[in-house]
């Protein structure tokens, strides 16, 4: 492969959009995912779309495809750098304004994600992570309490209950998170995965989150705690040479953001598939596979990230046996694509299959970019439902599978409610 150059005057591509055939426009409300990703792969591994607001970008769809242009390093995710239009002026106070319009290391390149990589991983060491266990087990007794003294008979929504504060109540107590910021916390970062949110309602959730995020961090410089917040302070407060505090702000917002919103849909998706798939939950129940098989082929099957916009061509990439990707063109990694490749996981790779021999699946990324958080979402669903489930043993949908009300994003794959009826509780 050829690399890159690290100067950004060299990187600044030519042009400012796509070039290629008419772009197919997707559904900004994301109804019919998996469809949808199949009658894209049948047009070829690389397929102009067009996504809110008149972006293009190429679709990528294939296991084999995705995974390599993940590691690619002609593939950056800075648009500062690396896309023309953003670089102009474009697109700052849309939909995306949320996803690629801050500086973290989800949005750099080279050097500069090099470094703000290596200044969060610490707080995902295998011992930190680890450490975090007896707080998942307490966060998720107490939800599981609370569910048990509700009114019986009554239908409860399972993602307000329980699969939604988890998750929340997890990662808020890693970075320090004070009580009373929670509830907005929750509020916005649920708007910022809409791809249907109006430009007005995208600024103004882009401020309220910064606003939110200045507030702890200012909490933290006061009265500094073990928390991850405040270690991150303090790799801008000692010397200065760690962190800005833009970086510090926008590396907080994705660390609390996407550190519980995808395991809110992990866990959700996961009780919505073994409820639909009574074939499959009852080898669960007889133990001839694991909870561990169930959270990977939930991964699988109904990853939490459908689509992530967006990166960008560095350079001219020539895909085998297809088009040409510009340089400066977007390219949106369509990650329930990949894990719905027949090349890669079968005939049957649309099929919920808990015995399935091999996964290999991309929901957590590859490359430079793989979630650090990873280890931590798997240990909250492993810790999560095998909980639930024993202690309703008699859980159920309070609702056709098909009225439950999916998030109106083809970003985010998860349920904007789950309706269930809980049974009569287990003993803990």
């Amino acid at each position: 492969m050829v690399q890159c150059p690290e100067d950004p005057a060299l990187a600044v591509p030519p042009s400012d959009h796509a070039v290629g055939p008419a772009p197919i426009p997707l559904d900004p409300t994301g109804r019919d995912l998996i469809g949808e990703v199949a009658r894209l792969r049948a047009r070829g591994p690389a397929v102009l779309v067009e996504l809110p607001g008149g972006i293009h970008a190429w679709s990528i769809t294939g296991h084999a495809l995705l995974k390599e242009l993940l590691a690619d390093p002609r593939v950056s995710r800075d648009p500062r750098r690396h896309w023309p239009a953003w670089i102009g002026g474009e697109h700052h106070e849309t939909w995306l304004l949320n996803v690629i319009g801050r500086t973290s290391m989800l949005t750099s390149y080279g050097p500069d994600h090099r470094r703000l990589r290596k200044l969060v991983a610490p707080a995902f060491t295998a011992r930190r992570t680890n450490a975090m266990i007896p707080k998942v087990e307490r966060i998720t007794t107490q939800l599981l309490d609370a569910m048990a003294a509700m009114p019986p008979g009554q239908p409860v929504d399972l993602r307000a209950a329980f699969t939604h504060p988890l998750p929340m109540g997890v990662i808020c107590e890693l970075f320090g998170v004070p009580e009373s910021m929670r509830a907005d916390w929750a509020r916005l970062t649920d708007n910022a995965v809409e791809t249907t949110i109006s430009p007005e309602k995208a600024v103004a959730t882009a401020q309220q989150i910064e606003a939110i995020v200045t507030e702890l961090v200012a909490l933290k410089r006061e009265r500094p705690d073990e928390d991850l917040t405040s270690v991150l302070v303090a790799a801008l407060d000692d010397d200065g040479s760690g962190l800005t505090e833009t970086e510090l702000v926008d590396t907080l917002r994705l660390m609390i953001g996407a550190g519980h919103e995808t395991t809110v849909d992990l866990i959700g998706n996961a009780v919505h598939a073994l409820l639909t798939h009574p074939d499959q939950h009852r080898l669960v129940r007889d133990g001839k596979v694991g909870w561990s098989d169930v959270v990977e082929e939930t991964l699988r099957w109904a990853p939490s990230v459908a689509s992530l916009p967006l990166r960008f061509a560095v350079e001219d990439i020539d895909l085998p046996g297809g088009p040409r990707i510009a340089r400066g063109d977007p390219i949106l990694a369509v990650f329930a694509g990949a894990n719905h490749d027949q090349a890669q996981h079968g005939g049957d790779a649309n099929v919920f299959d808990l015995t399935r021999p091999a996964r290999d699946h991309l929901s957590f990324g590859h490359g430079v970019h793989h979630c650090l958080g990873a280890p931590l979402a798997r240990i909250e669903a492993g810790v999560a439902l095998p909980a639930l489930f024993a202690r309703f043993p008699d859980l159920r949908l309070a609702v056709p599978a098909d009225e439950v009300l999916h998030v109106e994003s083809f970003m985010a794959h998860g349920y904007r409610s789950l309706p269930v009826h809980l049974g009569m509780p287990a003993t803990p």
